[in-house]
């Protein structure tokens, strides 16, 4: 009998409840396992006890990120760690977009600010601001040339708690098309979504945003598939990923772009796409043995 912890966080204001987690949960001891959900941050946690953990819901990492990548690289020495410690530290910071562009995959356009460094902001079109860390829209902000103070304040707030600022255009695809979300698991295709533009304009970027908006089930198109698969291919020593999500949406010239690359805690979505449940387990239970 396998032994698999799935990895949380512990329930907040600010947290999302996981409603993929007992689900999971069941699913796996239906199958067999040994199945629990531990919180990453649990003190006392012997972590050498589990044939795998498969990193989940951990939603308030972005807050705690240097705690949360030692957490990573101590679990990944105990145990089997999906993804592998090597990926989620590359991960966490979404200055790996700057690589995946370097590599050739088409990107959303980022530029970064660290602090002390001058804000530079766009004058003539609608633009984002972001963390390099950060999950379900935190800390971001959709503005107009003629915001640049609120955009600069807001840059002074996340460059005071250490954070490097990604400054992006708006990109107006969104508001047609949606972002798409492709999900693979076991390193195929699982399912995908799509979801409605998060950041409505005037919503201050310390306000909390509705994540996935509109969800709808999608099914992706060739181009939205190839870019897709590679983004994965040039994530650093190409390994094999346990799960991975790829978020796409059209730039301006109507092909697809990589906005996220979700290798960390993606949502699953599997309350819109329950045929899928049994091919997750049936992956887990794979990677569990090895």
């Amino acid at each position: 009998m396998a032994r698999i912890a799935l990895a949380t966080c512990r329930p907040g204001p600010e947290v999302s409840v996981d409603p993929d987690l007992p689900v999971l949960i069941e699913a796996l001891r239906e199958a067999g396992a040994d199945a629990v959900g531990v919180e990453w941050d649990r003190a006392g946690v012997d972590w050498r006890g589990f044939d795998l953990v498969v990193i989940r819901s951990t939603w308030d990492y972005s807050w705690r990120s240097a705690e949360f990548v030692e957490w990573v690289q101590a679990c990944g020495k105990a145990t089997r760690l999906a993804n592998p410690a090597d990926v989620v530290r590359w991960n966490v910071d979404k200055r790996y977009l700057g690589e995946l562009a370097a590599a050739g995959v088409p990107v959303v356009p980022t530029r970064y600010v660290a602090p002390g460094e001058p804000a530079g902001l766009p004058r003539d079109r609608e633009y984002v601001v972001k963390p390099t860390s950060g999950a379900g829209a935190r800390f971001a902000a959709r503005y107009t040339p003629d915001q640049h103070d609120i955009a600069v304040r807001h840059l002074q707030r996340m460059h005071a708690e250490g954070f490097t600022a990604m400054v992006q255009p708006y990109v107006t695809g969104i508001d047609v098309a949606g972002e798409r979300a492709l999900q693979f698991f076991g390193g195929r295709l699982l399912h995908a979504s799509r979801k409605g533009a998060v950041l409505a304009r005037g919503t201050a970027y310390d306000e909390r945003k509705v994540a996935h908006p509109g969800l709808e089930v999608w099914r992706p198109t060739d181009a939205e598939l190839a870019v897709a698969e590679r983004a994965l291919g040039a994530v650093p020593g190409a390994p094999g990923l346990l799960y991975a999500r790829v978020d796409l949406v059209d730039g301006e010239d109507g092909q697809p772009r990589v906005m996220e690359l979700e290798l960390v805690e993606p949502h699953l979505f599997l309350s819109l796409h329950t045929a899928s449940v049994p091919k997750v387990v049936a992956a887990v239970l794979a990677a569990a043995r090895g």
